[in-house]
């Protein structure tokens, strides 16, 4: 029996949530509902004007909100990822531990700066994101532990290590390590603009194919170049085993490798859709690591997300979790 249900690897990031208008937005020429990399200078101009103190505070990156979700859930989860130095970097690793996610941060003595990421949320719900990756940007093969790796019955890729050399050849490296080990090959696509910028990596990361992916919709359009959800479903079958494929409010597709189900969404007021993709991926993983099927998972990552959406912060509360799988 393996010790974790998944081992992840992801840019390290603090994330920083404003409520903000979609003046904002536009006055800053920002991309509504993207993730845009900018370097320190932009993101402390950018910080001075949404004033204030951040509403919300935590440690994230997409493969780390997947791997808290995990463990909110019940999972067991392992991740590798690059903090410096600094105040941030320790208030990251900390929280990380508090969530219940093993980690080899303890000690991390990088200099430089902590990743941050400001989250901007307009009143319709949706999430802009500028980030600053500072030291994540070098995450390397060097990062990663194919001890405990290998330990693992997933590998969990966060498709946003493709946006630099490095952290696109640490990904590269983790799935050959991990099929070595017998381990599956998950990943995300996390940001439809990564496939736009860096597709060539994204490629070179699938190989000759994963075990599983997840993707949003614009994402699945994106990368497959279909015209419609249903077309996209089909040629996605070409790079992955199974895939779990949201929809927003409309619910989402799982396959589980001969069959697709079409999940119905649930009917929330959402205020923040910050980290629904992420922890809906960490539910899915904990469901079919845990016994149940796919269209058991799928319902309930569905449902995890639907409670998120309605409340500031892209991770939900521990007894929120308990409360939705009972």
């Amino acid at each position: 029996m393996k010790k974790y249900n998944v081992y992840g690897i992801g840019h390290a990031l603090v994330d920083m949530e404003f409520r903000v208008d979609d003046s904002l937005l536009q006055q800053m020429e920002l991309q509504k509902g993207a993730m845009m990399l900018v370097d320190e200078a932009q993101q402390s101009l950018l910080l001075q004007k949404v004033g204030g103190a951040a509403k919300h505070r935590s440690c994230g990156g997409s493969a780390s909100n997947t791997m808290i979700g995990l463990a909110q859930f019940g999972g067991s989860a392992f991740h590798s990822c690059k903090v410096a130095d600094d105040e941030t970097g320790r208030f990251f690793a900390a929280d990380m531990q508090r969530n219940g996610v093993e980690n080899s941060l303890a000690g991390s003595t990088y200099p430089g700066t902590t990743g941050k990421c400001l989250v901007l949320i307009t009143p319709d719900a949706e999430r802009t994101m500028c980030t600053n990756l500072g030291i994540s940007e070098s995450f390397s093969v060097d990062n990663i532990s194919e001890e405990h790796l290998a330990q693992a019955e997933y590998l969990y890729i966060e498709g946003y290590l493709v946006s630099a050399p490095s952290t696109c050849n640490a990904a590269v490296e983790a799935a050959r390590m991990a099929r070595k080990h017998g381990v599956k090959v998950a990943m995300t696509f996390s940001d439809v603009f990564m496939i736009k910028l860096f597709r060539e990596g994204m490629d070179e990361i699938i190989g000759d194919g994963l075990d599983l992916l997840f993707c949003n919709e614009s994402e699945a359009l994106e990368y497959t170049g279909s015209d419609g959800i249903d077309g996209a479903a089909l040629e996605l079958q070409k790079v992955t085993k199974q895939y779990g494929l949201t929809l927003g409010d409309k619910g989402a597709k799982i396959y589980n490798g001969s069959e697709q189900f079409n999940l119905p969404g649930v009917p929330v007021k959402a205020i923040d859709s910050n980290g629904a993709g992420d922890l809906f991926a960490g539910t899915f993983l904990y469901g079919i690591t845990h016994g149940m099927d796919f269209p058991q998972a799928g319902t309930l990552a569905c449902r995890a997300s639907s409670v998120l959406v309605t409340q500031y912060g892209a991770r939900l509360q521990p007894d929120q979790a308990k409360k939705i799988l009972s």
